[in-house]
């Protein structure tokens, strides 16, 4: 096998000092440091992961993932897949404060409510009198005893311990202030929670911490909130409980699939419909509106041509009277009867072509003015 470049070596090194990474945060780092968008290069990521991993396994050491219950979002981190004496030794905190998140851990996984979640006041009530035993072996009848740092551990260094495994993310607080398990508990704890019969989840066979319970009493089945929205996401999948076939019921905010208004974007794709055909017959109105203006203006067109042709037809016989009394000139007294009765012809039909032109101008204003009204 290649060994690994200095690429391999900055990813690791960042989750290494940075802690646990989330989904965004990691892919940038690897886009940074590869230079491939790790959603094009998806080969290539998975690659990259596979090679560490190889690596890794030499020193007990695993890159995970894990699905943060309270989000649901994913994180990489680097944990160690041995539990023995030794690693134990390379903690930072103390054996009460060991102990203490014990308890808590404790306290969290077997929480009624499935919420896997415990107030700050029930986190501040949990002993560690059961954490810790230490047996003498001097007398035959050994008796187990605590030692004075458990009993004396007290309410202000349980507050001091839980904000310092909350800002080494082994604990967080919910949104609804409430303290629950960290990311580093969901990557390192994978093995403690099969081992001590968590509830798994029937569709990612993870524990299940933070989940949902079938609403039968007498069914065992849990699945995470984020694992049912991927299970029941089609509209007409059935929601019945994989382990006795009970309805399984909806969270909140979840919206009936059986009804087709329901679809999501439908409300809106509906509207968008309305308004367009609103918009579509709002333009047709227009037009249909405008039609008449259009046959009006048409109109007025037509009579002013009109009107230009006859008074073309009027220039044209002016002329030609006028070029025929320029023709007589003083002769005018000798022309014959028949000449003259010819200019009086022209004459009359210039006389009756203006008459004609402006009967049928005021017409055409009347029938313009009737068609507005």
């Amino acid at each position: 096998m290649a060994p690994l470049s200095w690429r391999h070596h900055t990813l690791l090194q960042a989750l290494l000092t940075r802690g646990p990474l989330s989904d965004r945060d990691f892919r940038a780092v690897f886009a940074a440091i590869s230079g491939k968008n790790p959603a094009t290069h998806q080969q290539l990521f998975n690659d990259t992961l596979l090679k560490l991993n190889k690596e890794l396994a030499y020193l007990q050491f695993e890159l995970r993932a894990c699905m943060n219950q309270y989000d649901g979002m994913v994180y990489y981190g680097v944990v160690n897949n041995i539990a023995d004496e030794e690693s134990k030794l390379g903690t930072k905190y103390s054996v009460p404060q060991v102990a203490y998140y014990k308890g808590l851990l404790e306290a969290v996984v077997q929480e009624a409510g499935n919420d896997g979640t415990i107030t700050s006041i029930d986190a501040l009530n949990v002993c560690l009198d059961n954490q810790v035993i230490i047996l003498d072996g001097g007398s035959q009848n050994s008796q187990s005893r605590l030692p004075s740092c458990i009993t004396d551990f007290k309410l202000s260094q349980k507050e001091r311990t839980i904000d310092e495994l909350v800002r080494d993310r082994w604990l967080s607080y919910t949104s609804t202030g409430k303290i629950g398990l960290g990311v580093r508990s969901f990557l390192d704890l994978r093995s403690w929670f099969r081992g001590n019969d968590i509830p798994l989840c029937v569709v990612c066979n993870e524990a299940c911490i933070k989940a949902s319970s079938c609403p039968n009493e007498g069914c065992s089945i849990r699945i995470h909130e984020y694992c049912l929205k991927k299970k029941f996401s089609q509209r007409k999948a059935s929601r019945a409980c994989p382990g006795c076939g009970t309805e399984w019921p909806r969270q909140e905010g979840e919206v009936d699939g059986d009804d087709d208004a329901n679809e999501p974007g439908e409300d809106g794709a509906a509207s968008a419909n309305r308004s367009s055909r609103k918009r579509r017959k709002g333009v047709k109105a227009e037009l249909v509106q405008d039609c008449p203006s259009r046959k009006r203006r048409k109109g007025v067109k037509a009579e002013l041509l009109e009107d230009c042709s006859s008074r073309k037809r009027r220039k044209g016989v002016k002329a030609e009277l006028v070029e025929d009394n320029h023709n007589a000139g003083p002769l005018t007294a000798a022309v014959p009867r028949r000449a003259r009765s010819l200019r009086r012809a022209k004459a009359e039909a210039v006389e009756a072509a203006q008459e004609a032109s402006s009967a049928g101008a005021s017409k055409a204003a009347r029938a313009s003015k009737g068609r507005k009204k």
